[in-house]
């Protein structure tokens, strides 16, 4: 049924269900199980009362059950199947992926079901669907499929929480490589975990103000910030002590503790004073509580009982959410923010040497997020007593970003929006000063907004934060799938790290043209270089000068990267010039690879083959580019024409018909709008995209999509004008990852190229968007053609794309 690859790793073949034994819920209805998957589609997971059988369907099942489906309708939607009936089919959400393994979560709780994508619960929500009539049974969960094998691996199910840190931790101890982080940080999540306004409670350290209570005889220690953001109270600026006349303290005990946690116990024959002190106080969420509370013993004509003690629980928004602050408790975010802009009842002045005075903070709301300045302000130092904090080598805005995200507990969404350089300084502020969740909230948008154009400048941070290993990771093989471009669009990879620099060149998924990028970007690297350069600007410089001088202290880190180019998969024209080389000459490592790929290449076909087996060196890059290169307009070397061999293995058929690619257009399919001629090799006198209205705007347009499996990084397209005298001026060649955002690879302004009916005409495409790979392309007409009576038709009959196809 199942074959195991690995650890936490196993395929479900098609039609069958796993039911492993340790995949259920702790608590029946209540739980989250993620994942990671592999599909062409239908990764399917199944939630039953009891285990199913191995060859289970829910098309089949009639007892209870939820199914959730990814990438159902041949991976075009999500579906959620409720005792076998449908109640989702929502298009495009939360698709798979054949092409690598993709992290999804699924949390159940009473009847919520909730679905996300990436490695971490609750982030990255996709999608929710509340059943009205919830099966709080379910407890078993299958791994499933449909027509096609699915891979998982890395399954975790884990028990409902409120807390998220404990489910991120979770998580990363599925995943292998990451011991030693989940050491370093397990005291980190546990100190987090424990820590909250409760540590506070009735706590002389930061307090601020005092309750007197039981007659002057109780002196209760709080803090004005907290109080100004919870009610009414009566404080003022030199009053620090406040008399409540007839308060007992059990009364104001349990006050205080529903404004600290959220939550509180009471004697049934006290609950009406706590009532009366918070209407007096105008702790309004508490005087609800009581009130229903109070209803609940009336309706059930209960007197109250003197010795019993009755709960109050500050509603959440949400069973499952996370409890950070100020959310889960009684606090008016709005007062805590007004609290920050206007400082009043603060303690302490903030300074950032060489910047001078940041802010009036309130050193409660600092100590709730960051032990280090809890511990700054209560370990008996100069700080504790000192109304004025002086902090060194941090950015004055983003240590103000940092304020605001402590007074309101979320990011705004115009941070989101700002440079990654801002978020990289609030991350290393994250990090020195421990405010965990900021430091997720910057690590998940980081991820959210990584490109190619980013990569390095997140590099360079998040490699000396010892706790930032996953998206260090997860940025090396950002950079390792588009080497050509980020190191070629820019030269801040220079700046990165031997390190660093040496598992990007190590990782398995590193994909590039040619082995001379990879030859280029690590002589450049080692010069430090201020601008692009390739080996033979580097060997004219090596003429007249020495690699001792050229490369500094970085010479010993080049001689042990250039074991990581495939010399051998070099043209043999080009290892002559590089064995003639003054590098060669003067760099003994340059010049004995070299000769070793010169040795290979003279070798005997049946050699070749066991060197290729023994040396990782002589084998093609699993992820190498196949270079389709333009010879001439019509020519038989573009992807399209490649696509309809099926990838070089059979006589050409039309790719359309053979479903290899697909190719739609502005104006639905007829006569003279069909897919199909635009890869024909047969001319058509009559071919073209119609108009269609986006945004307001007329546009036409013919797109092709090359498939799921494949991309291009696209240097040349061909077009042909069918027979029409409608010739195109003003229009786009453009690539997309989803289909959905472009990318402009040529803007055309009144280009005069096609003139005749039946021509040929072929545009290169150069700049750094000629490096990035992408699966749709589209050739966007945006302004009239020079036939009046038409003008929004794009009358093409023919369409080529070239460059390196993947």
């Amino acid at each position: 049924m199942m074959d195991k690859k690995e650890k936490n790793s196993l395929t479900v073949a098609p039609f069958e269900c796993a039911w492993l034994k340790d995949l259920r819920f702790r608590e029946a209805g209540r739980g989250c199980v993620a994942f990671e998957a592999s599909a062409h589609n239908d990764v399917t997971l199944v939630f039953r009362e009891n285990v199913g059988s191995q060859h289970y369907h829910y098309k089949r099942d009639s007892c209870p059950h939820y199914t959730v489906i990814l990438g159902s309708h041949r991976n075009r939607r999500l579906r959620i199947i409720a005792d076998g009936r449908t109640v989702v089919d929502e298009e495009g959400v939360a698709l798979c992926s054949s092409s690598a393994f993709q992290s999804y979560w699924i949390s159940v709780y009473d009847g919520l079901i909730s679905i996300g994508k990436g490695r971490y619960p609750f982030q990255n929500l996709v999608f929710q669907w509340l059943d009205t009539n919830p099966n709080c049974s379910v407890q078993y969960i299958g791994l499933s499929s449909w027509d096609k094998h699915v891979g998982y691996r890395n399954v975790n199910v884990l028990p409902p929480t409120q807390d998220h840190i404990s489910l991120w931790k979770h998580v990363d101890n599925g995943v292998e490589g990451e011991e030693d982080v989940e050491l370093e940080l397990e005291d980190e999540y546990t100190d987090y975990k424990s820590w909250g306004l409760e540590h506070f409670l009735e706590n002389w350290d930061l307090s601020d103000v005092l309750f007197s209570v039981d007659s002057g005889e109780t002196l209760v220690p709080a803090h004005k910030a907290i109080l100004v953001a919870s009610g009414n109270f009566p404080l003022n600026l030199s009053q620090d002590v406040v008399q409540l006349h007839g308060v007992s303290y059990p009364v104001l005990h349990a006050l205080l503790q529903y404004i600290y946690t959220g939550q509180t116990e009471i004697l049934e024959s006290e609950l009406g004073s706590l009532r009366d002190l918070a209407l007096q106080l105008e702790v309004n969420a508490l005087v609800n509580q009581c009130d229903d509370m109070m209803e609940q013993l009336k309706r059930n004509k209960k007197l109250l009982d003197s010795g019993k003690r009755v709960e109050l629980l500050y509603p959440r928004i949400q069973p499952h959410c996370t409890t950070v602050f100020p959310s889960g408790i009684p606090l008016n975010v709005q007062r805590l923010k007004q609290l920050q802009c206007t400082g009043e009842f603060s303690d302490v002045c903030i300074y950032i040497q060489g910047h001078g005075f940041v802010a009036h903070v309130h050193k409660i709301i600092l100590s709730l997020w960051s032990m280090p300045f809890e511990r700054m302000f209560t370990n008996g130092m100069s700080e504790t007593t000192s109304s004025e904090v002086y902090i060194r080598d941090v950015s004055p805005e983003a240590f103000q970003t940092m304020l605001k995200f402590m007074y309101s507990g979320e990011l705004s969404k115009d941070v989101t929006m700002e440079s990654d350089v801002l978020l990289l300084q609030l991350l290393f502020l994250a990090d020195q000063f421990g405010v965990t969740l900021l430091h997720q909230e910057c690590c998940k948008i980081l991820l959210e907004c990584l490109s190619e154009d980013s990569v390095c400048s997140i590099l360079q941070v998040v490699s000396s934060i010892p706790c930032c290993k996953l998206i260090e990771e997860i940025c090396e093989r950002k950079f390792s799938m588009h080497f050509d471009y980020c190191t070629t669009a820019n030269i801040e990879f220079v700046i990165l790290d031997e390190s660093t620099f040496r598992k990007i060149l190590q990782c398995p998924d590193l994909t590039v043209t040619s082995e001379e990028k990879v030859l280029n970007a690590i002589l450049m690297w080692g010069l430090e270089a201020s601008e692009l350069c390739g080996w033979m600007a580097v060997d004219e410089l090596m003429t007249f000068s020495t690699p001792d001088i050229l490369f500094g202290e970085r010479l010993q880190s080049v001689q042990d990267l250039l074991s990581f180019v495939r010399f051998p998969l070099l043209p043999y024209a080009l290892l002559e010039k590089l064995e003639n080389s003054s590098i060669s000459r003067k760099i003994l490592t340059f010049q004995n690879l070299v000769k070793e790929a010169i040795n290979f290449v003279k070798l005997e076909p049946s050699r070749l083959e066991d060197k290729k087996k023994n040396n990782v060196r002589f084998q093609h890059r699993r992820s190498s580019y196949k270079e389709l290169q333009y010879i001439c307009d019509g020519d038989s070397n573009g992807v399209l024409f490649f696509a309809g061999t099926s990838y070089g293995e059979h006589p050409w058929v039309n790719p359309i018909l053979s479903k290899k690619i697909t190719i739609t257009a502005s104006s639905p399919p007829s006569r003279y709008t069909d897919p199909k001629v635009l890869v024909s090799r047969t001319y058509q006198g009559t071919s073209f995209a119609g108009p269609r209205l986006e945004d307001g705007q007329t546009y036409s347009w013919w797109m092709v999509d090359i498939g799921e499996d494949h991309q291009l990084m696209c240097n040349y397209y061909t077009l042909r004008q069918d027979g029409s005298r409608a010739f195109i001026r003003y229009w786009n060649l453009q690539g997309s990852i989803d289909g959905k955002t472009w990318t402009n690879l040529r803007v055309h302004e009144n280009d005069q190229t096609v003139c005749k009916p039946g021509q040929f005409a072929s545009w290169p495409v150069t700049g750094p968007n000629s490096l990035l790979p992408f699966r749709f392309f589209r050739v966007l007409l945006t302004a009239p053609t020079t036939d009046a009576s038409n003008p929004w038709n794009l009358c093409i009959c023919f369409l080529e794309l070239y460059g390196y196809f993947l």
